[in-house]
């Protein structure tokens, strides 16, 4: 099979655990876990096709990827990824048919570092 390949290199992270900063708040730190090299897409909301499921129709942003096994703690509920320095929650991830060719992953930007 040929390689889906990618021109982006994304950043996958998980919660790790929290600390606290100088007036006390807890502060989320987070672990990197997987280093991912594929193509990101803009996802318009507005398709009358992908009102089957919420998640991808919150999405703003597909990742694809050539198929990688994941570190086992992640989970998209756990899960955000960082392209060139911009934060995205991971709110899908699906291997296609569980072919193991690639990965998709759906995301919602949430800012810039």
């Amino acid at each position: 099979m040929k390689a889906i390949g990618g021109n982006i290199v994304a950043e996958l992270q998980i919660k790790d655990r929290f600390t606290k900063n100088a007036i006390g708040e807890k502060i989320q730190n987070w672990k990197p876990v997987n280093t991912l090299t594929g193509f990101l897409d803009y996802q318009a909301g507005d398709s009358q096709y992908q009102n089957y499921s919420s998640k991808i129709q919150e999405s703003t942003h597909v990742f694809i990827c050539d198929y990688v096994e994941l570190d086992s703690a992640v989970k998209a509920e756990n899960s955000r990824m960082i392209i060139k320095d911009e934060r995205y929650d991971v709110l899908l991830i699906d291997d296609p048919m569980e072919l193991h060719y690639q990965l998709e992953i759906y995301l919602k930007y949430t800012g810039g570092q």
